[in-house]
């Protein structure tokens, strides 16, 4: 018997779609039928190419700079403009300064920028998505919303704090927003990765040094692939999720459990 894991009917809105885990995400969902709208900041070619690769019917790119709440309001509300409503949204950008930073010497620009694209901007996302979904007529679900954290967010990374408390802040609002939005029938999760080959993460891995030290804290003894983590994404918004809600689904090859 095959049990498809569709999205049939739904638009999505995914952040930092245009490489990635936010590109295979993208291919994921537009493969399972729905429509998908992402924004892309300095990645324009990559963007367009993955517009093309799906379908202007089907997908639709926005350049956005997810750096506070206003951008991110835009950014819903281009989403909503292009295709009628928005039944997903998965928070997914972020920065993680490569440098390490002994919490004495990181400066307060890198503090103040962390925590404006990896939470605040998630916030406002958060903030006019719900706000749209609670007006959206239509049965069953009324939406899912799933935040990208990391195993930083729950085990702390030393020399990233910034990173690790914004993580760990996601984690924090997925807890309280499912059971506040439980009654909306709004569903809301939380995916935390380990190390997965990306462009943030190629500078640690290209280092055979660093990688070594990285490989030897996964149990699986690898990184994970990006469609490693957007198949769990992808599970999170069907039905056969439809008991899950302020759940953190980790995907890090057992790293969290052995660091």
């Amino acid at each position: 018997m095959s049990i498809p894991l569709s999205l049939s009917g739904k638009v999505a809105l995914i952040t930092g779609g245009s490489r990635g885990i936010g590109a295979a995400t993208v291919r994921m969902f537009a493969g399972a039928g729905a429509r998908v709208a992402f924004n892309y900041q300095r990645a324009k070619a990559h963007a367009e190419q993955l517009v093309k690769e799906l379908g202007e019917k089907n997908c639709a790119a926005f350049a956005c700079d997810l750096s506070g709440v206003e951008t991110a309001h835009k950014l819903v509300d281009s989403a909503v403009n292009r295709f009628g409503r928005l039944d997903i949204l998965v928070a997914n950008h972020g920065v993680w300064p490569s440098d390490d930073a002994p919490v004495d010497q990181m400066s307060d620009a890198q503090w103040r920028n962390t925590v404006a694209v990896n939470l605040d901007s998630v916030f406002g996302l958060i903030k006019h998505t719900v706000a749209q979904m609670k007006k959206q007529p239509g049965t069953g679900a009324a939406g899912h919303i799933v935040l990208v954290s990391s195993t930083a967010g729950q085990r702390g990374e030393a020399f990233h704090c910034d990173y690790a408390a914004t993580k760990g802040a996601l984690i924090s609002m997925v807890k309280g927003l499912s059971t506040e939005l439980a009654r909306h029938r709004i569903y809301v999760n939380c995916v935390a990765p380990g190390w997965v080959a990306t462009d943030m993460a190629a500078p640690a891995l290209s280092v055979s040094q660093t990688r070594d030290a990285i490989f030897a804290t996964i149990p699986l003894g690898r990184v994970g692939k990006p469609e490693e983590i957007a198949a769990p994404i992808l599970f999170l918004c069907t039905e056969h999720a439809g008991f899950i809600t302020g759940e953190v689904f980790n995907v890090n090859g057992g790293a969290v459990l052995a660091g």
